[in-house]
């Protein structure tokens, strides 16, 4: 995980993220940039195996582990990272929406998760009907491709977490044991 050195050259690490997603790339490589120093990092449009709008921690976590093993290829590290909304009680709508990563290694996938949110009911009740929450929310803010720009958590947040600082959070979970092999065997 640490820089790569050849003779006095240092190369930097090599990182794809299966998506083409702008947002997923820029939290990528902020994120990884930080902890290792010199990233390169590039969208590769993979197969998530999941629908497009994944309901329940199961098939989103699996969404953003086929991505990551997906876009292995070529490279250091792949990240996978899958938005989807999860039962949650006590809640307005009863689901809350998280954003998954993995990263792979080739033989090793960690995993960490982002603060989630609330959408509003009407926003929920068109994706349990059938529709991606990026189209509903598209329509709701008259934002083409939200999504894919400051995402639909700057607008109900009122710019306070757009979407690349929420999706910092789940690439950053997921380094947590990179971080720390020693503390979790992974030396």
């Amino acid at each position: 995980m640490h820089l790569k050195e050849k003779g006095d050259l240092k190369m930097s690490t090599r990182v794809n993220v299966g998506s083409k997603n702008p947002v997923k790339i820029r939290a990528t490589e902020n994120v990884l940039g930080r902890i290792l120093g010199s990233v390169h990092v590039r969208g590769v449009e993979v197969d998530s195996g999941v629908p497009d709008q994944p309901v329940g921690m199961e098939l989103t976590i699996r969404g953003a582990v086929n991505r990551a093993k997906n876009a292995f290829m070529d490279c250091d590290l792949s990240v996978g990272i899958e938005s989807g909304l999860h039962r949650a009680p006590e809640t307005i709508t009863g689901f809350i929406d998280l954003q998954w990563c993995a990263i792979y290694d080739g033989s090793r996938i960690t995993i960490g998760v982002s603060a989630g949110f609330e959408y509003p009911p009407s926003v929920i009740r068109d994706v349990l009907a059938g529709r991606e929450v990026g189209e509903v929310m598209d329509e709701l803010t008259g934002v083409d491709e939200l999504g894919k720009k400051r995402g639909a958590v700057s607008f109900l947040s009122h710019g306070l977490l757009d979407r690349t600082g929420n999706t910092e959070q789940c690439v950053l979970m997921a380094m947590i044991p990179r971080m720390n092999p020693s503390l979790y065997g992974i030396d």
